[in-house]
């Protein structure tokens, strides 16, 4: 009885940051769950490899190009969904970035700032936006956000502006979520914890940011790609029809735990060695 409510034969999704990581193994669940799915990054190639993946095993899928901060690209996006599949009922707002790297908020430059912003945030709410337009005009859909653990509460040396960035993503979902429920829209975030991608990769090739994120963790470990998906098609489909404004967090008990450890020298010391220009350098008094 459970299996039809996770099925999306017929619907058509889109996958904003489907080149690599994450966004990879979203268009593969929801293409393996029936839908159409349009990938869209900026970079083509590699995900036109995927698109040819799915493609290969009877699934449907397209490539766009498509920077997220640029709203005329993401419109386009969203035409070319309707285009190809006719029709536009899931969008999965997944492009992310850390241009900060581990830079200490008080060397942080506002251009870097900005530029998280812009993409973590604005590209979401962009992406959000323009699929929510077609949505409200054609009986409703699924608005799917990634927030993450950084943006709940404060964490040593995770960068200012994606935590800012993805605390007022989990927001936003519950905005947008009062604002179009009465068209049946519903908006919701996963909050994913840690997981190996792109995005972490040199992180957590460092041992000791690798084991200090591992021990903050309850169940004291990485989350495998996977254990993400289930999230994923839960708030796609009708068995989370009565589910809006909710931030799913999939962090291996994360978010739970109270308090903060404090951050070891040496920890310091190595972000000091990874930063360019000392921007990983705290200011404190002279010694």
């Amino acid at each position: 009885m459970s299996a039809p409510m996770f099925d999306l034969t017929g619907k058509t999704a889109i996958v904003t940051g489907a080149s690599a990581g994450l966004g990879v193994a979203f268009a593969h669940t929801l293409a393996d769950a029936g839908a159409n799915v349009v990938l869209a990054a900026r970079r083509v190639e590699p995900m036109q490899v995927v698109a040819d993946e799915i493609n290969g095993r009877g699934g449907k899928a397209i490539v766009q190009a498509c920077d997220v901060t640029d709203a005329a690209q993401v419109d386009a996006t969203v035409a070319a969904a309707v285009e190809a599949f006719g029709g536009l009922d899931i969008m999965v707002a997944n492009a992310g970035s850390v241009p900060e790297g581990l830079s200490v908020p008080e060397k942080l430059p506002a251009d870097l700032f900005r530029q998280s912003v812009d993409i973590n945030l604005t590209g979401t709410f962009v992406s959000a936006a323009a699929a929510a337009r077609h949505m409200l005009a054609h009986g409703g859909g699924s608005i799917i956000m990634l927030s993450s653990v950084a943006g709940f509460g404060g964490h040593h040396n995770i960068p200012i502006g994606y935590a800012a960035s993805k605390a007022a993503t989990t927001h936003m979902a519950k905005y947008l979520a009062v604002v179009w429920a009465d068209r049946g829209v519903r908006v919701n975030a996963i909050g994913p914890g840690w997981f190996p991608s792109e995005m972490t990769d040199q992180a957590l090739a460092v041992p000791p940011f690798r084991q200090r994120i591992e021990d903050q963790t309850p169940m004291g470990r990485l989350g495998k790609p996977s254990e993400l998906l289930g999230a994923l098609l839960l708030l796609a489909s009708d068995a989370g029809s009565y589910i809006t404004g909710q931030t799913l967090m999939v962090d291996g008990g994360m978010s739970a735990a109270v308090g903060a450890s404090q951050y070891p020298d040496d920890l310091h010391g190595l972000a000091e060695q990874i930063m360019p220009h000392g921007l990983g350098v705290r200011i404190g008094p002279a010694s």
